[in-house]
């Protein structure tokens, strides 16, 4: 068999980078459970026509085929893929579970999600998203949009990595806008300013009057909108110096200037109203969210979401959302990149047993069993080698104690600094510090 070799756009992390993930997703989890969200997995697959219905493309999508297909059977597994967020699941789950839900539902999900796009650093075809929605039946109050940016904050400021800033918008302006000077298509308006970043203003304008049908003087006013930037509620007096007045546009600037106002008070300098922050998924109809990774901007968005109003619809009933997704592997990988990121030890364990004799065995794992009862990560010597060759067991390993076990006493050595002191496996624990891993 020749050597195996690692598949693009599928990361494996080393031990070392898992024990940190985990340590990331256990804050996130405890602060969306602070806020009152509660945890939800749901399928891996959703049929395809309900991936592709709004605004994605199947180039994206991983379809689901068995291996050893019947020519003669049914192609059912053709119709389903893989998903590629958990938004669109979501609003599926919300549809078949509605009448046994209680609204508003809160709910976080941390999964797997796969999609077909080119890999490069920081872009993964199959990685990990965690998610938060909010959805009530039939109306939302829009102080939830204001809640969104919070709940991000805390969870990020949480971990150890560089701050974050979140760029925040409102379709209901950008729309709103494009209809008060004219446009008659505005969400191709949007699909165009979404695209600002990776092509530049002049191309942009090229857009819009190819997709949208904007004049030059149209097209300017896009981009003069889209220029548009502030830390506090400022944004809206530049709006609407802007001179174009149209009520959804106003109704817009009201919602956002609640939104910033909220983080404002929450944490200072938490949130920015950015109006070229568009979002290209035709699913949006409120604030939309992203946010930069401070000193990683050039990698673009590492959290991101927004107010959905249609997504789930059952007849004359809707379920409007709005919710957020940290891009956990995305965040992890630029860091881990960047190596801004490490861990005090390879392994959780703290204690290693020593055994002096294999037959006395025994004796070691009664030790570890009784640290383990306490809670100490412990684990007992592979081999009866010279303690010396156990000691450099444990260094490779980084394993920071050494417990010696012996009929007159016990005796645990710190092999980092050389001391040795007598010990009993029911009362002596390492310094809290010692006890897992630190995260740096």
């Amino acid at each position: 068999m020749s050597k195996p070799t690692p598949i693009s756009g599928f990361p494996e992390w080393t031990t070392s980078q898992r024990m940190i993930e985990q340590f990331v997703l256990d804050r996130i989890r405890h602060t969306f459970e602070l806020y009152g969200f509660a945890p939800l997995e749901t399928r891996s697959v959703e049929p395809l026509d309900q991936l592709l219905r709004k605004g994605e493309t199947s180039k994206e999508v991983y379809l689901l085929r068995r291996l050893q297909a019947d020519a003669d059977g049914p192609a059912g597994d053709d119709a389903l893929g893989l998903h590629f967020d958990l938004t669109v699941p979501f609003a599926r789950y919300v549809l078949e579970n509605a009448g046994k839900l209680q609204f508003p539902f809160r709910r976080y999900q941390i999964q797997k999600v796969w999609r077909g796009e080119r890999p490069q650093e920081g872009r993964y075809r199959e990685f990990l998203q965690a998610d938060i929605d909010i959805v009530d039946r039939d109306t939302l109050p829009a102080h939830y949009e204001a809640e969104m940016p919070l709940v991000i904050g805390d969870a990020l400021r949480s971990l150890p990595i560089p701050p974050v800033l979140i760029q925040v918008n409102n379709r209901k302006i950008c729309e709103g806008f494009y209809r008060g000077i004219g446009l008659t298509d505005p969400e191709a308006a949007l699909r165009a300013v979404d695209k600002l970043d990776k092509i530049g203003p002049a191309k942009v304008a090229d857009l819009l009057a190819e997709t949208a049908g904007a004049s030059a003087a149209q097209a300017d006013a896009c981009l003069a909108l889209a220029g548009i930037s502030a830390p506090d509620a400022s944004f809206a007096d530049a709006v609407h110096a802007l001179g174009v007045r149209d009520p959804l546009l106003d109704e817009g600037v009201a919602e956002l200037v609640a939104v910033v106002e909220t983080a404002a008070a929450h944490a200072p300098g938490l949130c920015v109203a950015d109006l070229r922050i568009a979002r290209g998924l035709d699913y949006y109809t409120g604030t939309v969210y992203e946010t930069q990774l401070v000193g990683y901007e050039r990698f673009g968005s590492i959290c991101s979401g927004g107010r959905y109003d249609n997504l789930a619809s059952a007849g004359s009933v809707s379920y409007p959302g709005v919710g957020i997704s940290i891009g956990v592997t995305r965040l992890l990988g630029l860091l881990f990149g960047a190596e801004a990121l490490s861990i005090s030890r390879s392994v959780p364990t703290c204690v290693l047993v020593a055994v002096a004799a294999e037959e006395e065995r025994a004796a070691s794992n009664a030790v570890a069993e009784a640290l383990r009862s306490r809670g100490v990560p412990t684990e007992v010597s592979p081999s009866a080698a010279k303690f010396g060759k156990q000691i450099r067991y444990a260094e490779r390993r980084g394993i920071p104690y050494v417990w010696f076990p012996g009929g007159d006493g016990h005796q645990v050595k710190d092999i980092r600094s050389g001391e040795q002191v007598d010990a009993s496996a029911d009362r002596w624990s390492p310094p809290p510090a010692d006890l897992t891993p630190v995260i740096g």
